[in-house]
């Protein structure tokens, strides 16, 4: 498999969503300096601030999971530990 696009969609309790955001907001740079990371974008749903969504863009299945390793993410699910609702992640790939 060659390139590979990541959906991650996070849902935070409601009464967490500013420390899930900005703990989010902290992994941006860091991964996009990542070797293999040609996209890495938050959004929040407009109509639910609850809900976040990264879509990413990786050269490589490798080189995303050595990411998904990094010290930094770790950093997130250990700053983040009780305060996300659900995680669901789909790995994809483009077809057309």
């Amino acid at each position: 498999m060659d390139k590979l696009t990541i959906v991650a969609n996070i849902h935070a309790k409601p009464d967490k969503i500013e420390l899930v955001k900005s703990e989010l907001l902290k992994l941006i740079d860091i991964t996009r300096a990542e070797e293999g990371c040609v996209q890495y974008d938050l959004h929040q749903d407009n109509s639910n601030p609850a809900h976040f969504m990264f879509y990413e863009n990786w050269t490589s299945r490798e080189l995303w999971q050595a990411h998904m390793n990094a010290s930094h993410l770790a950093a997130y699910v250990e700053a983040t530990e009780g305060a996300v609702e659900s995680f669901v992640l789909n790995e994809m790939s483009q077809i057309g």
